[in-house]
């Protein structure tokens, strides 16, 4: 890639005036920026997953309405906006404000303070946060004879994390007190734009601003975050073709395997154009590798806060529904783990009929984090504990090694359907299947349970980057081996998978009526 080393990918740089000084590539969409920051309402929400590019977008708002004209220079704004006007910008990111309210408020001070030198304000002693937060608004406007822009990002963070303490009461009485201030001071305010992955509806963003729009679901913005297949193409080929190169892929299979890994996102059931993940997109091409960016990222740290029991759960979410009012508007704490699910983008929209949301998985990439994120509850035992197995498992199944790869297996299975008393509603077949299919995704396998034929159902297809794997489970009291390979053959289970360039291995599964777990498996030639 020695031809492209001028260009230079934004990995993790949040700053608009970096940026565009510096050289790095931008995605341009400063046309759909302009249309929301004009189109006239000024109280403004938008919801999206974690890492999805917010702070950008609210760094270039500011840079904007600050008027920073050099800054846009060869954006597509620049055929919209003709007057440039400067106004004052008062800016707040929630998410360094910690969890608790000695945090917040601090938080509030230090940032409140800024402003008040900037504007030469008095603050008396008596002065609370929400006084403070009036002043400023009022005074900027006077100084500069121009309404206040205010820009909330990360709004949720702290009562995210605050959420099932003893703390989170106190944090949302200190946003019911700071942030009402925002409708009192209407007049002085030309624009508000908040941005979180949560919504809270009980704290006075929510309740307080009534007429807050939120454009989460809106069409003219789906792709406001995040970046499309056509913004790929347009940007980003030189790496596309050097990541190709690397691997030996063409650039279709290429732009497949990250659309595979980093796409499926739709925030609007009335422009389903397919969103990729930025964060991850821009680190691949970076790295030049196909990995799990959003795990490494702390995406699902939140998870047992908001999802009790998810480990026997993962199998209701993809696909899922919800009621059209229930994803719109309702609170992240009342509206079940579906709701959860989808704000901080494990789930995404899928389909849409007659007021119904069909949610569903992504990517691959979200299925991994999520499946390893609840495999050491579900094998009751701590992460440290499997994780060297995980990998061993995992390069057994990549190089073919069937008896390396059993041994990590009944390792991981040991005795865990037998002693995991979450699991006892569940009969013993469906047990081993939602343990299997949890390890297989967990460790970056591609994973199809009940796959259907005109022959019949496979119980889990499992894809790696060279191998194909039939698996037919049979109970030890149900036929065991024997049962499963007279299966696999009557039912020719791996003819629909030889047309695939990868070689297709079919075992048959034995696992211990007893809960004891995986008893032996045997290759089935074809």
């Amino acid at each position: 890639m020695a031809e492209n080393i001028d260009r230079k990918l934004p990995v993790g740089i949040q700053s608009f005036e970096e940026i565009r000084k510096r050289g790095y590539i931008y995605v341009d969409k400063t046309d759909i920026i302009w249309n929301l920051a004009n189109r006239g309402k000024k109280y403004n929400y938008l919801s999206r997953p974690r890492r999805f590019g917010k702070s950008l977008l609210v760094d270039t708002l500011q840079a904007y309405f600050e008027g920073r004209k050099e800054l846009f220079e060869g954006l597509k704004i620049m055929d919209m906006e003709k007057d440039w006007v400067k106004y004052p910008v008062v800016r707040l990111d929630m998410s360094m404000a910690g969890a608790e309210p000695e945090t917040i408020r601090g938080y509030l001070d230090d940032s409140f303070h800024e402003y008040e030198q900037e504007y030469g304000i008095v603050v008396r002693s008596e002065n609370t946060l929400a006084v403070r937060f009036k002043n400023i608004i009022a005074e900027a406007y006077k100084k500069t004879e121009q309404q206040v822009v205010v820009l909330i990002d990360e709004y949720d963070s702290p009562l995210q994390h605050s959420w099932k303490t003893p703390q989170h009461e106190e944090c949302t009485a200190i946003y019911k007190e700071v942030f009402a201030v925002l409708k009192r001071q209407d007049q002085y305010e030309k624009f508000v734009f908040i941005t979180g992955i949560t919504k809270f509806t009980q704290i006075s963003l929510f309740s307080v601003l009534n007429n807050l729009s939120n454009i989460s679901f809106d069409a003219p913005y789906a792709a406001l975050c995040g970046i499309t297949k056509k913004e790929i193409t347009d940007n980003f080929m030189p790496e596309i073709e050097a990541l190709g190169k690397k691997h030996g892929w063409t650039t279709e299979e290429a732009i497949l395997q990250l659309k595979a890994n980093y796409d499926g996102y739709h925030f609007s059931v009335n422009n389903m154009v397919d969103v990729f993940n930025p964060f991850s997109l821009i680190n691949a091409l970076a790295d030049g590798e196909i990995r799990n960016y959003w795990a490494s990222s702390g995406a699902t740290s939140l998870l047992p806060k908001f999802v009790d029991d998810m480990e026997i759960k993962l199998g209701d979410f993809d696909p899922c529904t919800m009621l059209r009012q229930t994803i719109e508007t309702s609170d992240v704490t009342g509206g079940g783990p579906e709701l959860f699910l989808y704000q901080s983008g494990y789930l995404t929209i899928k389909d849409y009929q007659m007021g119904i949301y069909i949610l569903g998985f992504p990517n691959y990439e979200v299925r991994q984090a999520l499946y390893e994120t609840v495999l050491p509850a579900l094998t009751l035992r701590k992460n440290g504990d499997i994780q060297s197995v995980q990998s061993s498992l995992m390069l057994a199944l990549q190089l073919g090694k069937l008896a390396d790869a059993k041994k990590h297996l009944k390792a991981l299975i040991a005795d865990v359907p037998y002693s995991n008393k979450k699991l006892a509603s569940m009969d013993m077949e469906e047990r081993y299947r939602l343990i299997l299919s949890t390890i297989f995704n967990a460790i970056g396998c591609r994973v199809e349970v009940e796959h259907m034929l005109s022959t019949g159902r496979i119980d889990m297809v499992v894809e790696v980057t060279n191998y194909i794997y039939v698996l037919e489970l049979k109970l030890s009291n149900n036929g065991g081996l024997a049962a499963a390979e007279k299966q696999i053959r009557a039912k020719q289970y791996t003819e629909p998978f030889k047309a695939d360039r990868r070689k297709v291995i079919a075992l048959a599964v034995e696992l211990d009526d007893k809960g004891k777990g995986l008893v032996d498996w045997k290759e089935v030639e074809g």
